[in-house]
């Protein structure tokens, strides 16, 4: 039987992430390691950081005595852009990953929650906004 020279099918290279998804990845890993330095300045300690869930990720997950704080953090060239930014639907998701992190810790289980927003902008102190959204949103 002859040999035959089937040609191999040509791997893809890997896909270089896009230049702008690559900067908007960078900036919000700066603004996360900024609000959760802002958070300890105020006392709170950082049980989690980037927590992924099925539903979706916890930017933080904070600490102060009783109190356990889901914080979605937003970078945006404002404070102002930056707080329209936390949208329903991510209020939802952020809520719904919320239930899969206390599932996952249930040593936390009997802690006051809150769900605050940390808005970072340019040159501008982080505005830590308390309970930003609650569970019956």
């Amino acid at each position: 039987m002859p040999k035959t020279d089937e040609p191999s099918t040509p791997q893809a290279p890997p896909k270089a992430a896009a230049p702008a998804r690559v900067a908007a990845f960078r900036t919000g890993l700066s603004a996360e390691g900024r609000a959760a330095a802002y958070l300890m300045a105020k006392g709170y300690r950082i049980l989690a950081r980037r927590f992924r869930t099925p539903y979706g990720e916890i930017d933080i997950v904070a600490r102060r005595r009783s109190l356990l704080a889901f914080v979605e953090v937003k970078a945006r060239a404002s404070l102002d852009e930056a707080a329209y930014a936390v949208t329903l639907r991510q209020r939802q998701r952020i809520i719904e990953a919320a239930q899969a992190w206390l599932m996952a810790h249930p040593e936390h289980a009997d802690f006051d929650l809150r769900f605050d927003a940390m808005l970072i902008a340019p040159r501008r102190l982080p505005r830590h906004l308390l309970a930003a959204f609650d569970a019956s949103t």
